[in-house]
Order: C-alpha cells, then sequence, then structure tokens
C-alpha cells in the first residue's frame, strides 16, 4: 500500500498532552518509538507534555529523562511562598530546566518544538516557537493559582491546558501522520477538600473537555485509563508511569500493525516485532 502524501513541512509529528506528573508516561511512550526508530519531525507539548518533549527535543533518551526525576521531591521544583499569584514559587524549576536543558532557545533544539501556553490577560492560547526555553517550559507548566504566572515579554502567561491540554490541531496541518499521547483521562476517585487539591480536580474537568476534538486528530492514538490512577504531582511512581505508557504505546502501535494503515509507522514497528531492531 502506497502511502498517502500531503506535501505537508512535517512527515511525523508528536503531540504530547498535559497532567502533570501523568506526563511520565511520555517517556514510556519515548522509549517505544526509539526501538521502533521512530524519530519525530516536530513535537508539541502542553505543561507536563512541554517539559518532557523539550528533553526529548534537546537530544536526552528515554532513559535519560526518566533519571533525571528518579528519586525526586515535589519540593525540589517548587517552594511554598506567602499566596500572592499563586501557593507555590516556581524558580527552583526554573533551576532545574536552566542546569539540564543544553539547548536555550526552542528553535536550536535538535527537533522543531512548539510550546503551548494561555495568555492569561488576553485570554487565549499562545505557541512558543522560538525564544527561551526555560521560561516558555515554564509557562506551560504554571497551572493557574497553584503556581504564580509567568511574565514573558510583560505578559502572564499560565498552562497552557486552559485551552489546549492535548495541542494536536495545534500542528495538524502541518503533518502528515501525527501520533498523540493524551495522559490525562478523568477517572471518578476520591479527592481531599482542600485549596490545592480542588484546584487540581477542577483543572482536569477542565482540561479533559477540551481534548475531545483532539483525539479525534490523531493518526495514532495513544491513551489508558491507568494514567488517572495517579496523582498531579505524583513523583514517587515515576518507573511505574513510564511503563504504562511504554505499554499503552505498545497496545497502539500493534493496532497500527494489524490495520496496515500507515507504511512508515507500520514498517517500524513490524521491523522492532520482527527482531530488526534492538
Amino acid at each position: 500500500m502506497a502511502e498517502e502524501t500531503n506535501h505537508k513541512p512535517y512527515r511525523l509529528g508528536l503531540a504530547l498532552s498535559g497532567g502533570g506528573a501523568k506526563g511520565f508516561a511520555h517517556i514510556g511512550v519515548f522509549r517505544m518509538m526509539e526501538e521502533c526508530a521512530l524519530r519525530p519531525d516536530i513535537i508539541v507539548g502542553t505543561s507536563a507534555g512541554a517539559l518532557m518533549g523539550a528533553l526529548f527535543a534537546d537530544g536526552y533518551s528515554a532513559a535519560e529523562i526518566q533519571e533525571l526525576f528518579t528519586g525526586r521531591e515535589f519540593s525540589e521544583f517548587a517552594q511554598l511562598q506567602i499566596p500572592k499569584a499563586g501557593l507555590f514559587d516556581s524558580k527552583r524549576f526554573r533551576y532545574f530546566l536552566r542546569r539540564h536543558l543544553r539547548t536555550k532557545n526552542i528553535e536550536d533544539l535538535r527537533i522543531p518544538m512548539v510550546i503551548v501556553a494561555t495568555d492569561l490577560d488576553n485570554g487565549e492560547s499562545h505557541e512558543f516557537r522560538s525564544g527561551p526555553i526555560v521560561e516558555a517550559v515554564t509557562a506551560s507548566c504554571s497551572i493557574p493559582i497553584i503556581f504564580s504566572p509567568v511574565v514573558i515579554n510583560g505578559v502572564h502567561y499560565v498552562d497552557g491546558g486552559l485551552f489546549h491540554n492535548f495541542p494536536v490541531s495545534i500542528i495538524r496541518e502541518e503533518c502528515e501522520r501525527i501520533i498523540g499521547v493524551n495522559v490525562s483521562p478523568l477517572i471518578p476517585q476520591k479527592y481531599k477538600q482542600t485549596l490545592f487539591h480542588i484546584a487540581e480536580r477542577s483543572y482536569h474537568y477542565m482540561f479533559r473537555a477540551n481534548t475531545l476534538e483532539d483525539r479525534e486528530m490523531c493518526d495514532v492514538l495513544i491513551e489508558a485509563e491507568e494514567f488517572g490512577l495517579y496523582k498531579t504531582f505524583d513523583l514517587e511512581n515515576v518507573g511505574v508511569i513510564c511503563n504504562i505508557g511504554y505499554d499503552a504505546a505498545a497496545r497502539s502501535f500493534e493496532k497500527v500493525l494489524s490495520e496496515n494503515k500507515y507504511e512508515t509507522l507500520v514498517k517500524a514497528i513490524a521491523a522492532r516485532k520482527n527482531g530488526l531492531m534492538p
């Protein structure tokens, strides 16, 4: 079967949703893609997806990204402050990014990247395709109320999930094929009646509502109900969440293989299954 071509700028796009610690599942997807020798031509990410995507686009392997977060605590990334614009200050998170990201500007990443944030002043979604990467990723990850907004060129930015938690539509017209990873399914579970947990739960409902159309835009959709079992700031189960992402990717890739839909993806997945790749 011949692969259809639309003469778009990018052959394969990778869209990564937000979801806090559930975003560690993206690492498992990276590992599966490495095993299939599938390299995205462009990555778009929101919040946790922006963080994981930036590290992957910067040249880190899946194993290296997992190592960066294993054994860490939330206090290493955020500091409680007297509430002003947010419960937590993100200076420690910025320090982490500056220490580990080799690339300073988005346009210099090894893989083109789009980082999605929300322009709080003008009430609209914003795409960062160039400029300082640390500030853009921090903005994309700044859940309102929980974290203070990030000011870039005089504009206040917060979590991109308010408009595009699963930002497939951002690059849909630029890509022939898109693999989408949605780590934010919402499942019924108990939550604490505190300001922090109520805000967290409320944003989950909002984020879920704006992912429905984007799910339909994926050529390959990777998601699993198990993602929803973990808290937004769970740093105790990094390896477990990574493995859930890996298994979810394996199931989705098996489906692509069985349906024989997309020639390039089928060949890569089949090569791995037949032992032609490590």
